[in-house]
């Protein structure tokens, strides 16, 4: 377990469907199979959330971010995260509509998703928006500082909205060139999460964990570009978020379902 990250304990999510869904349905691509691991930095819990779970009805979920939010990598687009994301959420609430819109554009950095942000958050009303920031920022570089107070701006619009809140960090990938400068991105989030008490799903440490167990089955999770999440990853990525939001919120026990 990472000493840096705090996780709710693992008999809270034996109680929902998410870790039966995993052990009766794990997603494989070639030797990679898909083994829950705890993904949420806690901060606060998305409470806000809980009543409209527990009342059924509807739930809006904006995804925003860039290729990894796409889906790039993905054979089709119901494989991509925010895809995989609605289908298990379905699952674990079925009392309630879920709607994960896929707002991702590939090759993005944060000033120019922070826009796109901006103008979505004021056009249409979300329950909940999930940012995927930084990876690109990471790879290519820049003012660090300038990176966390755009990070910063985005939690305040999105707060100041009146919408729930989770980013999600960059991932893990062995071709990194500079892990160190990559991983002052992935800390720079974490800093602004928990100064705002802003759930994390924490991507990195979480695929640095799956590459850690099995570098060679960690292969599979990855496109063949050996950047972007497959199938396989981004199934997982998709399994361990929706197990990380049904522990962030209080909506009671949910029914599992077999995976597609």
């Amino acid at each position: 377990m990472r000493g840096t990250m705090r996780f709710l304990p693992l008999r809270f999510l034996a109680l929902n469907l998410i870790v039966a869904a995993i052990s009766a349905g794990a997603a494989h691509a070639g030797p990679f199979i898909c083994r829950e691991t705890p993904i949420v930095r806690a901060t606060d819990k998305l409470a806000t959330l809980a009543p409209r779970i527990a009342a059924g009805g509807k739930l809006e979920i904006l995804a925003i971010g860039s290729s990894s939010t796409e889906g790039i990598g993905a054979s089709a687009k119901d494989r991509t995260y925010p895809a995989r994301l609605q289908a298990l959420l379905g699952a674990a609430w079925p009392r309630v509509q879920i709607n994960v819109a896929n707002a991702g554009i590939g090759g993005e950095i944060a000033p120019q998703t922070l826009a796109r942000l901006k103008r979505a958050v004021t056009e249409r009303r979300y329950d909940l928006v999930i940012w995927q920031v930084g990876t690109n920022d990471a790879v290519t570089g820049g003012d660090l500082a300038a990176f966390k107070a755009m990070v910063e701006d985005g939690v305040s619009i999105v707060r100041q909205a009146g919408m729930s809140l989770a980013l999600l960090d960059p991932q893990y990938f062995p071709g990194i060139r500079e892990p160190a400068r990559y991983r002052t991105y992935v800390d720079a989030i974490g800093e602004v999460a928990k100064g705002q008490n802003v759930p994390v799903f924490t991507r990195y440490d979480t695929m640095r964990e799956w590459h850690g167990s099995d570098a060679q089955a960690f292969t599979a999770a990855l496109a063949p570009d050996s950047f972007h999440m497959s199938d396989a990853g981004y199934d997982c990525l998709a399994r361990d978020m929706a197990a990380g939001l049904v522990s962030l919120t209080t909506a009671g026990r949910p029914v599992m379902a077999q995976s597609k």
